[in-house]
């Protein structure tokens, strides 16, 4: 439930963004590092995107390539996968090389968050659209309080740092700190949503509902990320910058 929610909210917000800032049918150049299983680069692909995938992860490259390989060949001519890491941009690719690049799910493990970003906004031409996922920072006490741990929740007050579902320490990320950062690199903040309100406590292995109750599951999550207050006690962030 919570990969789906996530998954589809995040398509749903990025559709959004890129539609209200490119004409419609323009075939963007996307850039996706960090990008996992490529759920968000294949469905890009699928609507006519010309999309190059980064992935330091072996196993998660694999299994990218595997879905690649079951799609039409059309689909499979727009995406190029490298096994690179997100600070390498530079080695690959010329600035202004995109209009979109998305970074999901990656700056919590990231030592040197401002360099990578500062970097993935050099890729970017002007007026392209940077999309970023990351953990709340402001709300790290919530999980943990939620679920009865009342010391866990205490901790989490003071310090960036959470363990992960993995068992990872990684760190979370502040609104206003990355609102700054993204000015500061010539690409500033342009809107940004919330990602699971209401499921984030949901168990790791909590299947989603099916039909109808999904959709409003759905649209549930989709109106609290866009509604004060309740965006800024999700899980997770998804801000949209844009080149200047």
């Amino acid at each position: 439930m919570r990969h789906v929610v996530r998954q589809e909210l995040v398509a749903r917000q990025l559709d959004e963004q890129i539609a209200g800032r490119f004409p419609v049918g323009q075939r963007l150049r996307v850039l996706d590092v960090g990008m996992g299983q490529g759920t968000q680069a294949l469905r890009l692909a699928r609507a006519g995107h010309t999309v190059t995938g980064l992935e330091s992860d072996a196993a998660l490259l694999t299994t990218a390539r595997t879905a690649l390989a079951d799609e039409p060949a059309g689909i499979r001519e727009r995406v190029r996968l490298i096994e690179a890491d997100g600070l390498e941009t530079g080695v690959h690719f010329l600035p202004g090389s995109f209009d979109v690049v998305l970074c999901h799910g990656v700056l919590m493990y990231a030592d040197e968050r401002d360099a990578l970003l500062a970097g993935l906004a050099r890729m970017l031409a002007p007026g392209g659209l940077l999309s970023l996922l990351v953990r709340n920072g402001d709300t790290l006490a919530l999980r943990p309080g939620l679920a009865g741990d009342w010391a866990g929740a205490l901790d989490s007050f003071d310090t960036d740092t959470y363990v992960n579902r993995l068992g990872l320490r990684v760190r979370a990320d502040r609104l206003g700190a990355l609102t700054a950062t993204l000015a500061g690199i010539a690409a500033p903040l342009h809107a940004w949503y919330g990602v699971r309100v209401f499921t984030d406590g949901a168990a790791g292995d909590a299947e989603p509902p099916a039909g109808e109750e999904l959709e409003r599951l759905l649209a549930l999550e989709d109106r609290a990320g866009r509604t004060e207050p309740y965006r800024r006690v999700a899980a997770l962030l998804h801000l949209c910058g844009v080149r200047g």
